[in-house]
């Protein structure tokens, strides 16, 4: 088990201001708890970071943390994902299965998206929250399993439960310790404490770029509708750009240009950028004849592969997925996000 102080350090909750300092006490004081809590906030604040940062904190440091995206699995395989299978139970069942609850027996299973979970499966699930039990499908046997539950959602579940997508007595269970995490335009102050983070982790840790005061000025400015996920993807493409060199106004205009890109032409006015001598350079190449978009580059880039996989395995998804090393989940995820049908790989 790890302090708060040493999440800091270790870069999970990152910040000074005065409401990440919030997040963190009660992080700290719900890994002394056995109780149910359910992070908040809008998308890319970081809620499965603050999720796994109270696992290390809390008493079940050793055991498995284990992270699900309630809305990325089928609606016919989230009770075999969560809860397991007997061998033949269903079609396809060649064999048994631990659903994830047991998985996490004496650690923390993350659910996140929660609202995006069917309520026939949250009839289930707050079944399991009061009982500790699970049931295999094509299983007459109870398991007890010990599993602390962090839910997570960027809805509001109030307006769920009033619209009749949410079970009232479900989010009574889950929301016994709710921590609400801040956008990141309600906490710019900590803009730069993350800049220098990401700087210094991973793909910039060798040579990085550094950003001056006019730099982080721009960035405190920006409404940042993405969040903490925004952010570092902006230093991930001034490392890629900017490597070992100094990153002022103008460099900090060309970065934040893709964000604007997708806005109404009248609104996103040129904006004249020196960029150094060595992207200049590249620019020059008949591939940089124009601007690319690297990141709808690599978007494509991505679909076509996931696509190709697909057909290579007969629009097989479990197999697709094995293909590229990805878990099937996530792969269902990237499916759901760049809209791709299995009769869509399979007529490509």
């Amino acid at each position: 088990m790890e302090t708060l102080d040493a999440l800091a350090m270790a870069d999970m909750i990152v910040g000074n201001s005065t409401a990440i300092r919030e997040v963190r006490g009660l992080v700290r004081f719900a890994a002394e708890t056995r109780a149910s809590v359910l992070i908040t906030g809008p998308s890319g604040t970081g809620k499965e970071l603050v999720a796994h940062a109270l696992h290390r904190a809390s008493a079940r440091a050793a055991a498995p943390f284990i992270a699900v995206n309630s809305g990325a699995i089928p609606r016919e395989l989230i009770e075999s994902e969560l809860f397991g299978h007997e061998k033949g139970s269903f079609t396809g069942a060649m064999a048994r299965r631990i659903g994830h609850f047991e998985a996490a027996h004496a650690g923390t299973l993350f659910l996140d998206e929660i609202g995006e979970m069917p309520l026939d499966m949250q009839v289930r699930l707050l079944r399991v929250l009061e009982d500790h039990k699970v049931r295999r499908i094509g299983s007459n046997d109870d398991v007890n399993v010990d599993v602390r539950l962090i839910a997570a959602t960027h809805q509001c579940l109030e307006s769920a439960i009033a619209d009749g997508r949410f079970r009232a007595d479900l989010f009574y269970r889950l929301n016994v310790l709710p921590i609400e995490l801040p956008s990141l335009a309600e906490r710019v102050e900590d803009v730069p404490v993350l800049v220098e983070h990401f700087l210094s982790r991973g793909f910039a840790s060798d040579n990085p770029p550094v950003f001056t005061d006019g730099a982080l000025a721009i960035l405190m400015a920006h409404d940042w509708p993405g969040n903490v996920r925004e952010l570092k993807n902006l230093v991930e493409r001034a490392a890629v750009f900017f490597r070992g060199m100094d990153v002022g106004r103008d460099q900090m205009a060309m970065l934040l240009r893709p964000a604007r890109s997708a806005r109404p032409a009248a609104v996103a006015a040129p904006v004249a950028v020196d960029l150094p001598e060595n992207v200049v350079a590249i620019a020059a190449s008949p591939r940089f004849a124009r601007p690319m978009d690297l990141r709808e580059h690599l978007q494509n880039e991505e679909k076509r592969v996931l696509i190709e996989a697909l057909e290579s395995t007969g629009g097989v998804v479990s197999a697709a997925a094995r293909l590229v090393m990805l878990q099937r989940t996530t792969f269902v995820e990237k499916m759901k996000r760049y809209q791709i049908g299995r009769e869509m790989a399979l007529s490509a």
